[in-house]
């Protein structure tokens, strides 16, 4: 156990100094949020989820795999959220992170080893199966869940389409992940500011999918995802680290 907590403190080092500098400013942002409005379970709720949740894609853009348990932790708050949001996709959306970007990292040994190493990117063919596969659960999702009681069920359905097709597609360790990502987090401010402004959720889930879409910018910068540099870099840390603990 001693040395699971060791590798997952070594999975929070080693990041682009970015990352760590939007945390803090997310951080800082959700704390206005929490002690401007009632404290309640939903808000505090809200305040863990979202802190956990930007600690969790902070930690995919860097390429390290402590998002199983910030990834679980956060889906499971988000998931009351979204029930008391009656944004009943944005709860299938976490529990499709949970199944492809989690517990695969909690069970399997073998993703944890230098996720740096194995990252890919689309062929042409990649490119087509994914687009379409993501207008496809659009439609479906859609028009499934507006025979249940969700206000808001095709903008629903498009943040989840883009979010489940991003999940699947980082499972797979493609960089074009970030392309959907890109548009989920737009995706996401647009749902969560109608769900705000119709009282249904806070601020703060608003204020969230800004972060992560400012993370998702980032990531085409400074992320080992897209930056060489950065990818050797990790590549050769984690190789140091594994070395010395065998």
């Amino acid at each position: 156990m001693l040395n699971y907590f060791n590798f997952l403190l070594h999975q929070l080092k080693g990041w682009p100094q970015q990352n760590y500098y939007l945390f803090f400013f997310s951080l800082g942002c959700q704390v206005m949020t929490l002690v401007n409005q009632p404290i309640d379970i939903l808000s505090v709720t809200t305040f863990i989820g979202t802190t956990l949740g930007v600690l969790c894609i902070l930690s995919i853009n860097a390429a390290k795999s402590v998002n199983g348990v910030l990834g679980i932790v956060s889906a499971i708050c988000f998931i009351y959220v979204g029930y008391s949001a009656k944004n009943y996709l944005s709860i299938g959306e976490q529990i499709a992170y949970m199944i492809t970007l989690d517990i695969p990292v909690l069970l399997s040994k073998e993703w944890n080893h230098n996720m740096a190493s194995k990252i890919r990117k689309f062929t042409s063919k990649s490119w087509f199966v994914a687009i379409i596969c993501t207008i496809i659960v659009y439609f479906v999702s859609g028009y499934l869940i507006q025979r249940v009681t969700d206000p808001r069920p095709w903008i629903d359905a498009i943040a989840f389409s883009i979010s489940l097709s991003a999940g699947i597609i980082s499972f797979l360790r493609y960089n074009n992940q970030y392309f959907w990502w890109l548009a989920s987090g737009l995706a996401q401010m647009v749902l969560w500011y109608i769900s705000f402004a119709h009282g249904s959720a806070s601020l703060a889930m608003f204020v969230n999918s800004s972060v992560y879409l400012i993370n998702d910018v980032l990531a085409f910068t400074v992320s080992p995802w897209y930056n060489k540099k950065t990818r050797k870099q990790m590549q050769q840390m984690e190789e140091e680290y594994y070395l010395s603990h065998q």
